[in-house]
């Protein structure tokens, strides 16, 4: 069973980002949420914005 990632960065939206992955030939299996951190002047990391990643495995 292969697996591949797809970032939703690299996509319009979550959607676009599904129907790529069906498009493919792949279904999703699991989602991911990390938080992007930038660190400010003080040295404390904040939180920036939140990537998402979708595991999907190839349909036989």
């Amino acid at each position: 069973m292969k697996k591949k990632k797809y970032r939703v960065n690299d996509f319009k939206s979550i959607n676009a980002c599904v129907d790529q992955i069906k498009k493919d030939g792949y279904m999703p299996v699991k989602r991911f949420e990390k938080p992007v951190f930038q660190e400010q002047k003080s040295g404390d990391p904040q939180p920036v914005r939140q990537e998402i990643i979708f595991e999907a495995v190839k349909v036989e």
